[in-house]
């Protein structure tokens, strides 16, 4: 099914087949996540996204990532590849049953070296990292209500021209749905109007998938 918001299924389609495609390891992490988790494997990023994380990662020589929210582990995978052999990735998620489906995976791919997992909540895990620059890129995709105290302890410790990337943005349309009035939709707006007025930062919102906000810190 099309995570894409508001695209024709048919150019969905074109877009996914017009990109790098996923090798075993990937294809065999989604298969397997269909089928551990059922209707929840949609918390897993679309395969464009993936290869669009990747790709941004190289592209700004990040050496130091952070991700919050890990799931089962294929957005990791995806950042972690586009990471020099001696870059970190650090995964903040509160699932040990999830992740360890991540762990196997990282160890597949050999990347298990360049990937740190913090269990515990994500809020506290970045607390308590020391208040300096030390962040080139960072992957927010978790509970929605705490996206923007995760922005803002991540922000502080992103070098100037580091990216934030934040998911789930369009929220399958409700976003912009005046009917929709549950906490997530107004975490999201909130969070979007954040950024959006932040004048720390340069930011663009796309529709890639279920929309994805890019934040360059000035």
């Amino acid at each position: 099914m099309a995570k894409a918001t508001g695209l024709d299924p048919q150019i969905h389609d074109y877009l996914i087949e017009h990109r790098s495609a996923d090798d075993a390891v990937l294809e065999a992490l989604r298969d397997e996540t269909r089928e551990a988790t059922g209707m929840r494997s949609g918390m897993q990023v679309a395969p464009e996204q993936g290869t669009f994380l990747r790709i941004l990662v190289g592209a700004i020589g990040a050496r130091r990532a952070v991700e919050v929210g890990t799931f089962t582990g294929y957005s990791a995978l995806s950042i972690a590849r586009g990471l020099p052999p001696d870059g970190s990735l650090l995964c903040c998620d509160v699932s040990e049953e999830w992740t360890s489906i991540a762990r196997r995976y990282w160890e597949k791919a050999g990347l298990s070296d360049r990937i740190e997992l913090r269990l515990g909540p994500a809020a506290d895990t970045l607390r308590a990292l020391p208040e300096e620059e030390s962040f080139d890129f960072a992957f927010i995709d978790a509970d929605k209500p705490g996206y923007r105290t995760y922005y803002e302890e991540i922000l502080k410790r992103l070098r100037s021209g580091g990216l934030i990337t934040i998911d789930n943005v369009l929220w399958h349309g409700a976003i912009v749905n005046p009917d929709a009035d549950d906490a997530d939709t107004r975490a999201l707006r909130e969070i979007n109007d954040h950024v959006a007025a932040d004048d720390r930062v340069d930011s663009v919102m796309l529709a890639l998938a279920d929309g994805l906000t890019l934040v360059r810190k000035r």
